[in-house]
């Protein structure tokens, strides 16, 4: 069993998983309030299981089986892209994804070429 069978359950199914055998250790209540959040209609239960986190998986689990109304949901999981040019700021500065981030901007794409020269690693 994992997370996604567990947000499927309560989105889609709203089969009681709770009683099958390594539920809590799939039931990972970060991992189900972001795949809830992406939902205009169910982000404000997540944002409720958030508050109350401190709760049992099986009484958190059973809240939201029975709160949410049966509907197909998908969306893409948000990602983190990391390019090329990033990862050289990154390397040659040792800067952090999010101030390589900030700082892309101010550099050329000549001293970008110039970074990545400097970082080349031969064989």
């Amino acid at each position: 069993m994992k997370p996604f069978d567990i947000i499927n359950s309560i989105n889609k199914s709203k089969e009681d998983l709770s009683v099958v055998d390594g539920f809590d250790k799939a039931y990972i209540s970060f991992i189900i309030n972001k795949g809830l959040s992406y939902f205009s209609d169910t982000i404000l239960y997540a944002n409720e299981m958030n508050r109350l986190h401190v709760l049992d998986s099986k009484v958190q689990f059973h809240y939201l089986l029975n709160s949410i109304r049966p509907r197909k949901r998908y969306s893409k999981w948000y990602k983190n892209e990391l390019t090329e040019d990033l990862k050289a700021i990154s390397e040659y500065f040792g800067y952090s994804y999010a101030k390589a981030k900030q700082v892309q901007h101010l550099i050329s794409s000549d001293q970008l070429l110039v970074m990545k020269q400097k970082l080349q690693k031969g064989g």
